[in-house]
């Protein structure tokens, strides 16, 4: 399980648009990641849509954000282009990353269990170390606690 204090584990991922993000390269940036269970569903947009609003004011307080689910990056390209959204999209279909980040958890609809992605967001400071962590995120008011957070660093 990822904690506050510890270096944030890396990793490189394929990005909407093509190409790859690595996390160590972001640096010096503090670095937003948050994990969302699925492009296109209504809570994962409302939540892309206030980060891509917000951009602007996380670019000014030295910040960058990225994306993850497990969707393939043709799914994050339709995303993307549907909803014009500014953010980093980066597809871990394997699943390794949200693993190594305590992201991929058990997760339970109408009395039937299932993996999936827990909606989780972490602040990364400019050196790598993590300096919060949003777990079981509720979409209404995240973004903005995130950016209050961001301009705190």
């Amino acid at each position: 399980m990822i904690e506050t204090g510890q270096i944030a584990p890396d990793f490189t991922l394929p990005a909407d648009g093509g190409g790859e993000v690595t996390l160590s390269a972001l640096r010096p940036a503090a670095v937003v990641v948050y994990f969302y269970p699925k492009a296109d569903t209504s809570g994962c947009t409302k939540q892309a849509i206030a980060f891509t609003e917000h951009l602007a004011a996380f670019e000014a307080a030295g910040a960058k954000i990225v994306g993850i689910s497990k969707d393939p990056v043709k799914k994050l390209d339709k995303f993307r282009d549907k909803h014009s959204l500014g953010i980093h999209l980066l597809s871990d279909e394997e699943t390794d990353v949200c693993e190594t980040w305590g992201t991929w958890v058990e997760k339970q609809m109408y009395g039937k269990k299932y993996m999936g992605i827990e909606r989780s967001t972490f602040l990364i400071d400019g050196e790598g170390k993590i300096v919060q962590v949003w777990r079981k995120v509720k979409v209404p008011g995240h973004v903005d606690a995130v950016l209050e957070a961001v301009q705190a660093l």
